[in-house]
């Protein structure tokens, strides 16, 4: 997928849409006021938020699932379904409480055995919680609003792992569902949010629908990004999966749909000149850009190939590649901490951002021409270009390179896959995560040294993991400061993630449209039609 040709007939288009001259069946004035029509980032090809860890999928979990705890705004844990919690014990016993009235969308209730089986099937996914099960000795059921848990040792950051805001999200979900295993996907969507999934409108790459759960409780306090009350002001919100974004703005600007997540960035200025259309960023804090390389399989099992390929990165080329010339929409981080977070430092002496190097390193490490596979989706415009530049820097570098393009969805089924390329494997993908997620050695996948229980590209790395442990237990926070920056620079030598750029996004929506919150996914609760 090249940017520039998805231009091609996009003034057109637009222009069109200004004229009211776009086809499509207009909605009853009383249908218009009570759904919403959105268009997501990328098509819902997958289901289950714990499953996967594709944003989209993330995004559509918080319609209808709900946390035991949320971070607001300000990036403080707060209680969610939790009516509150206690720790005794030095901090090795954790009692928590559920408010009183929570109902799943099935009609029964929200047990503590529900929140437990949930939050286990969760750390068996996620390597936040894969800390946490690695220092627990018991999970316990007091009565059906509260439950216990034991540790080994204290865990300072336990709120922050049951209120982590990114994939994976701790989300609840009943026992029935909660025990199926975390490397099997479910299809049944049933939580306790302020949103019912409807199965039967379901159709991947074309719609999904949810519609208001009256049953909903929400907590007192005001909606604070992924905390407080989440009032759903809609009786009815549809996803529409538009892949090409001409036809998406276009249908924006003629009023056909309500809400667009991600505009391309060089429609940007086309949206800017409606009068019926408002931009924002919702998202402050941005998202990073990635390559994730397969540290199992040849030829990036060897890391100086890995190396040699982070010289050829040169961020200024994928960003402009996948957000457009404007630069007041990204800016380059040589580091796998985004800029603006607390660890960010500029590693510039191990991403040098050129060919010829990339050139001497392929030739140091004895590159004999052994194949790469980069698989990368068509259908997604901030993912698609970053693909494209790789293929073509390597390519360029001397490198055998086959770039495997189809849908996102057949992306992210097929990078579980651990067999060759021969066998149908891959060496590398791209993708994009938030910046926050990144941003703590806590929650980011990039830093962790898990192997194969790690995340995609199964880097392996004891140092890692060890630097890990010391971060969580360090006793000051310049103690935690040091070895994060060494955690960080080790991470990015070893090179199993290429850092690519941080970008925000300017989402699109109808200026009847009030009440959004932000906060690092589109929250559908606050939103409502003035």
């Amino acid at each position: 997928m090249n940017r520039r040709n998805l231009l091609k007939g996009a003034a057109g288009l637009g222009a069109a849409a200004l004229a009211g001259g776009v086809a499509g069946p207009a909605l009853a004035q009383n249908s218009r006021a009570s759904t919403l029509r959105f268009v997501p980032q990328a098509n819902l090809s997958a289901l289950d938020p714990i499953w996967t860890t594709a944003t989209v999928t993330s995004n559509h979990g918080y319609y209808i699932f709900d946390t035991l705890f949320a971070v607001d705004a300000n990036n403080r844990v707060q209680p969610q379904m939790a009516e509150g919690h206690e720790v005794a014990d030095g901090g090795r016993l954790w009692r928590f409480r559920l408010r009183e009235g929570l109902r799943f969308h099935d009609g029964t209730p929200v047990r503590s055995a529900d929140c437990i089986a949930s939050v286990k099937r969760w750390a068996s996914r996620d390597p936040f919680g894969q800390l946490i099960t690695g220092i627990t000795e018991e999970w316990k059921v007091v009565d059906d609003r509260n439950f216990e848990l034991r540790l080994n040792r204290p865990f300072p950051a336990l709120l922050e792992a049951l209120g982590k805001a990114e994939a994976n999200v701790p989300f609840i979900m009943p026992e029935r569902l909660a025990k199926t295993d975390g490397a099997t996907a479910i299809t049944e969507m049933v939580g306790s949010g302020p949103y019912r999934f409807v199965a039967s409108e379901f159709n991947s790459g074309s719609r999904a629908v949810y519609t208001k759960f009256d049953g909903y409780v929400p907590c007192h306090e005001a909606p604070s990004a992924a905390a407080g009350a989440k009032i759903a002001h809609f009786q009815r919100i549809e996803w529409h999966i538009i892949t090409d974004p001409s036809t998406a703005a276009a249908a924006l600007l003629a009023g056909e749909i309500d809400w667009w997540e991600r505009p391309l960035a060089d429609l940007q200025p086309m949206l800017a000149q409606s009068r019926d259309v408002r931009r924002e960023i919702l998202d402050k804090a941005g998202r990073m850009a990635l390559a994730r390389l397969n540290c199992l399989q040849p030829p990036f099992d060897n890391v100086k190939l890995r190396q040699a390929v982070l010289k050829s990165v040169v961020q200024e080329d994928y960003m402009r590649a996948a957000q457009g010339d404007d630069q007041s929409t990204w800016n380059t981080m040589r580091s796998l901490y985004p800029q603006r977070t607390p660890y960010y430092v500029d590693q510039a002496d191990l991403m040098p951002g050129s060919i010829d190097a990339c050139k001497a390193a392929l030739k140091e490490a004895g590159y004999a021409g052994q194949k790469l596979v980069i698989i990368n989706p068509t259908d997604f415009p901030d993912i698609g270009p970053l693909g494209q530049v790789t293929a073509d820097a390597l390519r360029r570098a001397g490198m055998n390179v086959e770039l495997a393009e189809s849908d996102w969805g057949t992306v992210i089924q097929r990078r579980n896959s651990r067999e060759p390329v021969e066998k149908g494997g891959w060496s590398m993908f791209h993708t994009t995560g938030g910046s926050n997620l990144y941003g703590s050695p806590a929650t980011s996948p990039l830093l962790r040294g898990q192997g194969e229980k790690g995340w995609f590209g199964w880097w392996k790395s004891d140092r890692a993991e060890a630097l890990t442990q010391e971060w969580l237990y360090a006793s000051d926070a310049d103690a935690q400061r040091r070895v994060a920056l060494e955690l960080g620079r080790h991470a990015l030598e070893e090179a199993g993630t290429l850092p690519l750029g941080q970008f925000t996004v300017r989402t699109a929506f109808r200026k009847d449209l009030t009440g959004f919150v932000e906060g690092s996914s589109p929250f559908p609760w606050g939103v409502q039609r003035s």
